[in-house]
């Protein structure tokens, strides 16, 4: 009898993956490909041509089916789960009027749509006024609409990337309510569009009639057809159901169903995440995201460079590591625990502030990275365990604000991303956070989400409850060593916890005087 599976269609930043679940939660089989075709025509830019993205997911299916041994019809049904923020602009025959924007783009817009004099007024009142500016000058849309306004006014359909993915699939503008992540005039707490006399309608140039129509995730669109079934090996006729962000899917993945369990994504972006049934801004204004699981949130607090600091030291201080892994065929980071494990917790006293986004909203605009405490002691091995140590103390902050603004407390830790793959920052976490830090099962946690979410859809488990008991697992655990956790939760406390206070006077006089990182609000002192 041949078992049931689902196919999850993964398009990350960095690689697109074509991934096969059983309704256990095993990974069957997968196919990689690396996404190799951005492009960055000037500093800070980064775009991918949308065809690129669809021709690296048709490929990763081929190279699939060209070495699976799974049957293809075992295959129930296919989910795709994406990258957020990533904008595609198409004219009206529906092709595409320029590259994607993607979602580290740092480009924004100067010149920005004024908001009426009674929504000014009252989001003065509110002390709303920043953020909304903030919103405006960060939204792809109307930097389009200020430097190419010719090809704003042909754009007929404004999409994020899972929005043109399943227009590739099924023909139509539809997108799941879960994958609306980013700067468009979606309102977090009804997910839904914005109503018509939301400011979201005046501080963006984008009309109701270019935004495709929006299903709770799990929704079946469409079906494969010919066209798609050459293109990508997946087979006619089978369901194509709507997924979730891939942070959405990477929480349910790692089993975290309930508010007090958090899920740690140590990816590009480090985030924390708890599922609730309740609307939570667990920082001021910022909303929280859509769950997968339809009705619920995910309250998401995000430290934006995250692991992609663990990329910038490998760059700039690790040419040993890569000279090495090249001689063992490894990858460079399965090195670098060997670094963090010759220091001692706390880096003698190297404390590291991972702000190393200029122009942040959280904590503030003028917020920079920083270093404290070198003595001619420390060494590029101190420097790299304080950057694993800055990420779980700004997440522990992070897990303290969701507890405080939810009244519920975190008690288990998931770890997903990357980084979950080093025992070392995984054993940090637990002691920097005391409490056990948890490792699914498998690598793949976005896929499985996705993977979990078309099960469910197609009745193949009854709820999602059934889904995360069948499909999730623990693998390895981390306890948290007494003696560390203590040290560090004094340095967390009396330190940590006192630099961004104690610094942003000189992070804004910084900004003032070199102009780095550029002003995003008027309204900045």
């Amino acid at each position: 009898m041949t078992v049931p599976c689902i196919l999850a269609i993964d398009n990350g930043t960095q690689s697109v993956r074509a991934l096969l679940f059983d309704l256990d939660g095993h990974l069957l089989d997968k196919a990689q490909v690396a996404i190799d075709t951005y492009q960055s025509p000037q500093p800070g830019w980064l775009e991918n041509d949308p065809e690129a993205f669809w021709r690296s997911l048709c490929e990763a299916c081929q190279l699939l089916w060209a070495h699976t041994r799974v049957p293809k019809e075992a295959v129930r049904g296919v989910v795709i789960t994406t990258q957020r923020g990533t904008t595609v602009a198409l004219d009206a025959d529906g092709q595409p009027l320029r590259p994607a924007m993607i979602w580290l783009d740092q480009r924004r817009a100067t010149a920005i749509p004024p908001l009426r004099w009674w929504w000014d007024a009252a989001l003065r009142a509110i002390g709303m006024r920043n953020t909304v500016r903030f919103f405006q000058k960060e939204a792809e849309a109307n930097w389009i609409a200020q430097h190419q306004p010719e090809l704003w006014a042909r754009t007929a359909h404004y999409l994020l990337l899972s929005g043109y993915l399943n227009y590739r699939f099924t023909g139509r503008f539809v997108d799941s309510v879960a994958s609306q992540v980013g700067y468009v005039p979606f309102d977090y707490r009804r997910g839904r569009w914005a109503s018509p006399w939301d400011w979201k309608w005046q501080a963006l140039p984008i009309r109701r009639s270019m935004l495709p129509e929006l299903v709770p995730a799990g929704t079946v669109i469409g079906e494969v057809d010919a066209r798609v079934a050459q293109d990508t090996g997946i087979p006619q006729g089978l369901p194509v159901i709507a997924g979730a962000a891939d942070k959405a899917c990477e929480v349910i993945g790692a089993g975290c169903l309930t508010p007090e369990i958090a899920c740690l994504s140590y990816g590009t972006t480090a985030t924390i995440n708890t599922t609730t049934p309740r609307y939570v801004e667990a920082t001021r204004f910022v909303p929280p995201y859509p769950s997968a699981v339809p009705g619920h949130y995910n309250t998401e607090i995000q430290i934006t460079r995250g692991f992609w600091m663990v990329s910038w030291f490998k760059e700039q201080f690790g040419l040993f590591e890569r000279q090495l892994a090249l001689q063992r065929g490894v990858a460079p980071e399965t090195l670098f625990d060997e670094l963090v494990n010759a220091v001692p917790p706390g880096s003698l006293g190297l404390m590291l502030q991972p702000f190393w986004n200029p122009g942040i909203k959280v904590p503030g605009p003028e917020a920079k990275g920083a270093i404290i405490g070198f003595g001619d002691v420390h060494n590029r091995a101190h420097l790299y365990r304080a950057i694993l140590e800055g990420l779980a103390y700004a997440l522990r902050e992070a897990r303290e604000r969701i507890e405080r603004r939810s009244g519920r407390p975190i008690t288990r830790l998931r770890v997903s991303g990357g980084g979950s793959q080093s025992d070392a920052a995984m054993q940090i976490t637990a002691n920097i956070f005391n409490l056990p830090c948890e490792r699914p099962h498998l690598y793949e946690t976005s896929g499985l989400g996705a993977a979990m979410l078309a099960a469910v859809s197609l009745k193949l488990h009854p709820d999602f409850a059934t889904a995360v008991a069948r499909m999730t697992r623990i693998g390895a655990v981390f306890e948290p060593q007494p003696e560390h956790a203590r040290t560090y939760d004094r340095l967390y406390r009396r330190i940590y916890c006192r630099m961004y206070r104690r610094l942003q006077p000189l992070y804004r006089d910084i900004q003032v005087i070199t102009g780095y990182p550029a002003r995003l609000d008027d309204d900045t002192p």
